[in-house]
């Protein structure tokens, strides 16, 4: 088993985010918008692959955002789609996105288990609570007050399951196992790689205690940092370092002009306004992995990239901005495009250059 590629030797990580969904991240109208296929998907993960990015990471959802597309109905359940993806790449970090309540963990860890063997200890795990009622509404689940006391429950049982030759019991005050047992146990020891996307203090408290990574947002470059200070603290108050990854979309064309055009058609112009209102007020209400004062100030985010940090420019611009983003304490990235296939490469053969002589990537 080689090593995960989230802990190789490039110092600003890489990758691929929201491709299992219809729009990706973007909720627009204009035509070459992405409609996430499978094929679309395989040829994505086989570019970044072959870029030597280190993960491609989905989101779940269950049900759109409405609108003229129905924004993000159609999306691929994430732990097929990791492991199809697996057997189809060769150094990709492939991520599953879990909705903690929707999810018995026994099935996660028998699931989980099966990709890192197919990838051959590429695997990785993204815990998250959920935050939109009518999602649950589906599975008659309820939102649950307390989800990360759950999620730590969730994950205790997981790493449990894989530590144990012998069947486990469980009692907790969610999660109630008799003669418990999962095997193969993942390649990677204790579990897989963990992350988890969180604004709030109960999700910043639980990556510190359980995670590997924590993915934030930041509304301007220059502010960032104080969220890398806010999770470093935490973690060492549990006696473990936990690395800060961020999530931004991208515009990259020849010109600024070209660019910021582009953005503002597609975010601004072309934008499904209908299911912009309905994805920003959901999130408003119920999520806390973003900064509140990020709704008003920048719906044009919300259109081009579900709240994210826009890097919209040249190749130099770009990759200036990704730079100063590592420089804020930032250890990785996660990108998302209008059109992947029709973007990815442009991105990969001329920003990732500027990275390397910068320092930040040796490969």
């Amino acid at each position: 088993m080689k090593m995960h590629p989230l802990k190789g030797p490039n110092r600003l990580k890489l990758g691929v985010f929201s491709a299992n969904a219809d729009g990706g991240l973007a909720i627009t109208d204009v035509p070459e918008r992405w409609t996430a296929g499978w094929q679309d998907n395989l040829t994505a993960a086989q570019i970044a692959d072959r870029a030597g990015l280190e993960f491609f990471l989905p989101i779940a959802r269950w049900r759109g955002f409405g609108g003229k597309n129905r924004v993000r109905e159609w999306s691929f359940e994430t732990f097929t789609w990791a492991a199809a993806l697996s057997a189809a790449t060769e150094r990709i970090g492939l991520f599953m996105t879990v909705h903690v309540p929707l999810v018995h963990p026994l099935y996660a860890a028998k699931s989980l288990a099966t990709v890192d063997h197919i990838s051959q200890g590429r695997a990785g795990l993204n815990i998250v609570c959920g935050w939109n009622p009518k999602e649950f509404g589906m599975f008659g689940v309820p939102l649950v007050e307390k989800g990360y006391d759950q999620a730590g429950e969730w994950l205790e049982i997981v790493e449990r399951l894989y530590a144990s030759d012998e069947p486990i019991d469980y009692m907790g005050t969610y999660y109630n196992l008799k003669e418990a047992v999962s095997r193969p146990a993942s390649l990677q020891a204790p579990r897989p790689v963990t992350m988890n996307a969180a604004f709030g203090g109960p999700g910043r408290d639980f990556a510190a205690a359980h995670c590997d990574y924590l993915f934030t947002t930041f509304t301007e470059i220059d502010e960032a940092g104080k969220h890398v200070t806010d999770i470093a603290a935490r973690a060492e108050g549990t006696g473990r370092q936990v690395g800060v990854y961020t999530v931004c979309h991208v515009v990259c064309r020849e010109t600024q002009a070209e660019a910021e055009d582009y953005y503002t058609r597609y975010a601004v112009t072309m934008a499904d306004h209908a299911a912009v209102d309905q994805h920003m007020a959901g999130k408003k209400e119920f999520s806390q992995s973003h900064d509140r004062e990020a709704y008003e100030r920048y719906r044009q985010r919300f259109a081009g990239g579900a709240g994210s940090y826009p890097l919209i420019g040249t190749p130099q611009r770009i990759a200036e901005e990704m730079i100063a983003i590592a420089e804020q304490g930032y250890a990785g990235i996660a990108l998302s495009f209008v059109n992947y296939t029709q973007e990815l490469p442009y991105f990969c053969d001329r920003v990732l250059p500027i990275l390397k002589k910068a320092g930040l990537r040796v490969e």
